[in-house]
């Protein structure tokens, strides 16, 4: 079934002039199916780089699933709910319809609508986002890139190879597929090196219970033995020293001296010292000949080799980026460490690496080409630092270093080969196959997951032929978009400012950074400072991905007012009868408060507020977390100038409503957490407080003051469904 948006801009605007009720989409319905939605989603969720791998060719930190926002784009063009669903799972087409996002992030917005033959336009003010969706988005032969690759790989892949081997007992040459390191710290009444061992027990498998054979290290002499994961007493093989490997010097944040005894507080011994903390190579995972993987000791050839790169480093010109790391929210935690430069982050043999890769695709002729393995390159940093970490065996090895979405100094960091081999986790070639060309696959072949019933189990089945091609040629401002209906028009810049004429969207869909968490561009400089570096004399580029002007600020009053900065763009932008519909979550009364100001002081009223399944099921934050929010809020917006499509919405609404959303959820077997529902609530109560494009009274204080009545409905409606469940 196909289906075309015909409203034309002419009529809209006659109904806005004679105050016409606009029509009510089904996205502003009760009836907006998010429970099932919300369960597609979840199965998206749990292996989003397989599912919806071209938002996932680079690391960002919002990457929202796009099972929700194709469900949010066709229940914003739909009037009946119950056509959300079969058109879910129909080659539906809106080409008459365009979406703007201005906080485009890793790209999910604009890629839903291309697929459902919208146009897009996508704009953000930071570099690595703008770049990375501009690459993934952009038309390209995949035969071309894999020609480039084949080139790349003769080329270069010896070159790195050479420093990750390691010569065996026979005379054989083993692969080295990692290195094993331990941050050293001295101690402040001795003197002497501390090893930053939390434990001993250096690698189990991810699933011990199973598999509980584990590698150990010897303390005293640096030998190394396979016990099982818990054991709590050992005798080394070489020294026959007896210990628990359960134990090492390190515990929190305190260290204890092993020559005198001497407990000392480890950030403090740090910041004794100029530079960052030394490292110390302890062991190895090697790949022998007959394709087996064995742990061995650090020789002194290995510590010779190392050697070798840091020589041939230093006889680089110009080899890395140097770069300080400016102050920040998320930064400040690595100076702590007096890590002052980002690229003290790596090891030299890393840095020389890198800098010999980085040559070679700086020679790749076709430019659109090499902005992608430029892409692929910068991905690749994420997991070849020394902030990376060994996830154990019966996974993929590496923990690449945003793990925990901050910048966190590692203790026992993984140096993975930085070219790799088929047996790798993180290296370059590994991720050429498995984000390159699996996302480049998905922009010209897209599906979507239906859940299906295989032996008692809920799975995705994936469905082909539902929508159109992603792959689109990418221009930069809107004169060209403008004349031109089969491009894409990405940019990077301030999205309270744009190049876009009035009334000349049909819908704005986006999902706002947080204002007091994550900052992305202080982390996004990690892979800044090297695209940069790639692209000097290209491209006129800042020096930092940071700006006075993106919608990012641990203060709440700023947040709000960049925040309504973007949204009165977007309201100039609309069309009359046009939608501004973004999700949101947050667990602090002062981040709601923030948006309310920003929705009313743009000219917007709230007209629905529909939960949906959020982001990552497997996330680290959220599995830390004793009630995570699973939960996003589908925050739908008109101009206040509309008449309104609902009668009063009092607060007294707002929580009939929201018990009916979780009434709805918890039908269809989905269990909330306590932030889960006070989540909701908390939107409804948003929702109360803009009301026909006026804010009733003090709209924060006021939706405080019932946030604060609510709690007791919010703790008994946990409750309950803890009994149901």
């Amino acid at each position: 079934m196909s289906y075309t948006y015909t409203s034309s801009t002419a009529e809209l605007a006659v109904a806005a002039t004679t105050k016409e009720i606009p029509r009510r989409r089904a996205l502003e319905d009760d009836a907006f199916p998010f429970e099932v939605l919300s369960a597609i989603a979840e199965l998206e969720s749990w292996r989003k780089e397989i599912n919806r791998p071209i938002y996932h060719l680079h690391k960002w930190w919002a990457q929202r699933l796009g099972s929700v926002f194709r469900g949010i784009l066709i229940g914003a063009m739909e009037e009946d709910p119950a056509r959300v669903l079969p058109n879910f799972y129909t080659a539906v087409r809106y080409p008459s319809t365009t979406v703007f996002d201005p906080f485009t992030g890793s790209g999910t917005t604009i890629g839903e609508a291309l697929k459902l033959g919208m146009r897009g336009i996508g704009r953000d003010i930071n570099h690595v986002a703008a770049f990375t969706v501009r690459t993934a988005l952009a038309q390209r032969s995949q035969h071309t890139i894999i020609e480039a690759y084949q080139a790349l790989e003769d080329d270069i892949a010896p070159c790195i190879q050479r420093y990750y081997c390691s010569p065996q007992d026979d005379g054989t040459q083993a692969e080295v597929l990692y290195y094993f390191w331990v941050k050293v710290i001295y101690c402040p009444a001795c003197e002497q090196p501390v090893d930053l061992f939390s434990s001993y027990v250096f690698s189990k498998n991810a699933y011990p219970t199973r598999v509980p054979e584990a590698q150990i290290l010897c303390p005293n002499c640096g030998g190394i033995q396979q016990a099982r994961y818990d054991a709590t007493c050992v005798a080394c093989y070489d020294c026959g020293m007896m210990f628990n490997p359960q134990h090492g010097p390190a515990n929190g944040q305190k260290a204890t001296c092993a020559h005198c005894a001497h407990t000392f507080s480890i950030v403090q011994a740090v910041r004794r010292r100029p530079g960052p903390p030394e490292h110390r190579m302890y062991a190895k995972m090697v790949l022998l000949v007959n394709k087996t993987k064995a742990y061995q000791r650090i020789t002194p050839w290995d510590q010779a080799l190392y050697e070798e790169a840091v020589g041939a480093l230093a006889q680089r010109p110009d080899a890395h980026p140097i770069v300080a790391i400016a102050p920040g929210n998320n930064t400040n935690q690595v100076l702590n460490y007096h890590y002052t430069y980002w690229h003290e982050m790596f090891n030299a043999r890393q840095l020389l690496c890198l800098s010999m890769l980085a040559e070679r695709i700086r020679m790749i002729d076709d430019r659109s080409v090499r902005d992608l393995f430029i892409c692929l390159f910068s991905g690749t940093l994420e997991f070849n630092n020394m902030f990376a970490s060994f996830k154990g065996e019966g996974t993929g090895a590496v923990r690449h270093m945003f793990s925990h979405h901050i910048l966190k100094p590692e203790r026992t960091p993984l140096e993975a080969n930085l070219w790799g081999t088929p047996k790798s986790s993180g290296a370059f070639s590994t991720l050429f196959r498995s984000r390159l060309l699996r996302a480049m696959e998905y922009r010209d072949h897209p599906f979507e997951l239906r859940p299906t019933q295989v032996k008692g189990k809920t799975v995705g089945e994936k469905v082909y032929d539902l929508s159109a091609p992603m792959g689109r040629a990418v221009v930069e401002d809107y004169q060209a978009f403008a004349v031109d209906p089969n491009v894409v028009y990405l940019a990077c810049g301030d999205s309270a400012h744009t190049d876009l004429p009035d009334n000349s969207v049909d819908l704005v869909i986006t999902d706002p950074p947080f204002f007091d968490n994550v900052h992305y561009s202080e982390l996004a400089d990690f892979f800044y400072v090297w695209q940069r570096h790639l692209l000097a004399g290209e491209t006129a580029l800042t020096a930092s991905t940071r700006s006075d002007r993106e919608v990012q600020s641990s203060d709440a009053v700023i947040f709000a007012q960049r925040l309504q900065g973007v949204f009165i763009e977007c309201h100039r932008i609309l069309r009359p009868d046009g939608l501004l519909v973004f999700t949101y979550h947050h667990s602090r009364t002062e981040g709601w408060q923030a948006v309310l100001e920003a929705i009313s002081g743009a000219g917007f009223t709230l007209t629905a507020a529909q939960p949906i399944k959020a982001e990552m099921s497997g996330a680290t934050p959220k599995a830390q977390a004793k009630q995570p929010i699973d939960l996003d809020i589908i925050m739908v917006c008109r101009p206040q100038t509309l008449p309104s499509l609902n009668d009063r919405f009092t607060y007294d609404h707002a929580i009939t409503v929201a018990r009916k959303q979780i009434q709805r959820f918890r039908a269809h077997g989905r269990a909330l957490s306590r932030n889960d529902v006070r989540v909701i609530v908390t939107a409804q109560l948003l929702r109360a407080s803009l009301q026909e494009g006026t804010i009733l009274g003090d709209a924060a204080a006021a939706m405080s003051q019932w946030e604060a009545q609510a709690t007791g409905f919010i703790n008994r409606t946990y409750e309950e469904s803890q009994v149901a469940k």
